[in-house]
């Protein structure tokens, strides 16, 4: 029998997204060659699996039929690799996709353990805000979301990364007396810097503001929180800030924690990814996640 498991994870790839060209840029490799090893499947099992159509691929019966037995031997592969014990066989790329937040705190000791572990997966990292992860997670655009909530939609696979508290910051050239809590009019004769608009955070803030009688906040949202703290170190105004971010610049003193009633709702992470269809270092990398941000949070939490 002439059959590869490289021929056979085309074959799924393809299914999967629809596209010989996007299963070639998955497998890194070129779009005549994912072409190539269709052909060859299909030459060596002697039927049709797929058809091309205006740019579309669609599954014949017998395509359909042999998709989940396709699947079957790459987790079969898979899970001989993890009896035999050397992740080091392992290969293939991760497509991460993290929020800016775990950028700024443990994704760097994220990136090492994973390296270490499986020496001979890439990593194609995405940054972006939480609900673009989510976007690109169900379209398979990334294997890997770090991201925070709220989830309303459900992944098959899911770890715990632990949930983080906002604390309300402010340059010390500000010179904001130290009067206890700060009231709502004093805070407001501020600019409020804030995560990007269409974001849970900035929806909380802008809801709590606009809650308030006589209170006309000047909210300043930015894409970018590490934008939003350097603005807040350089005095352009106060912020709410993941306290996980902010917690070198308190302790140099670059800032100062604001005493202010109200904060936005922690955000909850979590690690999530299709655990029917990914391979198996996917689920493995989620499990490290959740070891390194269990570490970090013991470690540093305010």
């Amino acid at each position: 029998m002439k059959l590869k498991l490289a021929q056979l994870e085309a074959f799924v790839w393809v299914a999967d997204l629809g596209s010989f060209r996007k299963a070639a840029e998955r497998l890194s490799t070129t779009q005549p060659n994912i072409s190539t090893r269709i052909s060859a499947l299909e030459q060596a099992l002697d039927v049709t699996l797929m058809e091309r159509d205006a740019g579309s691929v669609r599954l014949t019966s017998k395509g359909t039929e042999l998709l989940d037995h396709a699947r079957g031997v790459l987790k079969a592969a898979e899970n001989f690799t993890t009896v035999a014990g050397t992740a080091a066989l392992y290969e293939g790329v991760l497509k991460l996709g993290v929020t800016e937040m775990i950028v700024h705190t443990w994704l760097r000791e994220f990136l090492r353990s994973l390296k270490e572990r499986f020496p001979n997966v890439l990593v194609e990292l995405t940054v972006d805000l939480s609900a673009n992860l989510k976007e690109e997670l169900f379209s398979r655009s990334i294997d890997l979301a770090l991201q925070s909530g709220p989830f309303e939609r459900q992944t098959s696979g899911w770890e715990e990364l632990g949930t983080y508290d906002w604390v309300w910051v402010a340059s010390p050239e500000l010179m904001i007396p130290d009067v206890g809590k700060l009231s709502t009019s004093d805070l407001l004769r501020y600019p409020i810097l804030t995560h990007a608009r269409d974001t849970r955070p900035y929806e909380e803030v802008a809801n709590h503001f606009r809650g308030r009688q006589n209170a006309a906040a000047r909210l300043v949202p930015s894409s970018n929180l590490a934008a939003c703290l350097h603005m807040t170190i350089d005095a352009m105004g106060i912020a709410a800030l993941p306290a996980a971010m902010v917690r070198d610049s308190l302790a140099n003193g670059s800032l100062v924690r604001i005493n202010y009633e109200w904060c936005p709702d922690n955000l909850e992470f979590r690690a999530r990814y299709d655990a029917e269809r990914s391979p198996k270092f996917v689920s493995e990398a989620a499990i490290l996640a959740r070891e390194v941000s269990e570490r970090y949070i013991a470690q540093f939490s305010l």
